[in-house]
């Protein structure tokens, strides 16, 4: 039995549906306050899936009953939002995944797949691309809070043998992302673009970003159930370096149609630049991540479809 926390979320309906797919038996908690319902209608269909309201920090430990496996996304993630209100940011995300962390531990859960941020808990390294060894030096609570609860699960494994990856995330994007919410720069463009909207980039646009496609990240985190052996930590991206003023030409060649942006000030806790270093996952994986180009394409398909 797999326990993915966040599951209503946009990466982790994705895993949830894959999980099934794969023959799994899936619960999902999530307290649905950026999670969406619709988001898991394909799931509710299966007769191996359970959904649960709850929040990290005060949850009926009974759905930890026959967990074997935790894939831990839930989260605060808007880097934001953590500036602005960083005791919220701690006490979702640190706070939150230790609740978490401790009731795995006494109902005898075997592992934790925790969703880290590869693009925020390393800061402004000074040699790129970041690989697992980058000097840790958050810039934004939110790259803080990640990282700390790496911490914690390194200490609780130590001292409990609790088995535990880190998968430090690049920019996901993908099909289920909200376009009017406040992370994720592909899907508000795309949201904006097809409501015949301007798009609007905080800074000059040349800040880069390693982005990766939800569909990559699902096959990275499902891999770490038992392929994933020879280290604790990996990045997941795609090892290519990507500016917001780039995203915008891609989209130019999507759409058809040339895109003047709007231009506002850079918001404080933003990293500069950072892509990463993805060659512990290719080496054990195989990992092949598609380009951004053609992830973008597979986007503005599904949103076509919908």
């Amino acid at each position: 039995m797999i326990l993915v926390t966040g599951g209503a979320g946009f990466i982790g309906s994705n895993l949830a549906d894959e999980l099934l797919k794969q023959g799994h038996s899936v619960k999902v908690l999530d307290n649905l306050t950026t999670g969406r319902m619709e988001n898991l209608s394909n799931a509710t269909k299966s007769g191996k899936f359970k959904f649960y309201k709850g929040d990290l920090r005060d949850f009926d430990t009974k759905i930890l009953k026959d967990v074997e496996i935790i894939f831990h996304l839930a989260a605060q993630i808007d880097v934001r939002k953590s500036v602005e209100n960083p005791v919220y940011d701690m006490d979702i995300n640190i706070k939150g995944s230790i609740n978490l962390i401790q009731q795995a531990i006494n109902s005898n859960v075997k592992k934790i797949i925790y969703s880290s941020s590869g693009g925020a808990i390393y800061g402004e390294p000074t040699i790129l691309p970041a690989d697992e060894n980058t000097n840790i030096k958050p810039v934004s609570p939110y790259g803080a809070s990640k990282f700390a609860v790496e911490c914690y699960l390194h200490t609780f494994s130590k001292i409990y043998g609790l088995k535990y990856t880190a998968m430090r995330y690049g920019n996901v994007y993908g099909r289920r992302q909200d376009p009017l919410g406040e992370a994720g720069v592909i899907a508000i463009f795309f949201g904006r673009l097809s409501q015949n909207k301007i798009p609007v980039i905080f800074g000059d646009g040349t800040q880069t970003r390693d982005y990766v496609s939800v569909d990559d990240v699902v096959k990275a985190n499902i891999a770490a159930i038992d392929k994933l052996k020879k280290y604790n930590e990996y990045n997941v991206g795609t090892g290519k370096e990507t500016s917001v003023n780039e995203l915008v030409s891609v989209m130019e060649k999507i759409f058809s149609k040339k895109i003047i942006p709007i231009y506002e000030k850079e918001r404080p806790g933003e990293v500069k630049r950072i892509y990463l270093d993805i060659k512990r996952l290719q080496n054990e994986l195989n990992f092949m991540p598609d380009d951004i180009e053609t992830g973008m394409k597979k986007v503005y398909e599904w949103m076509k479809d919908r």
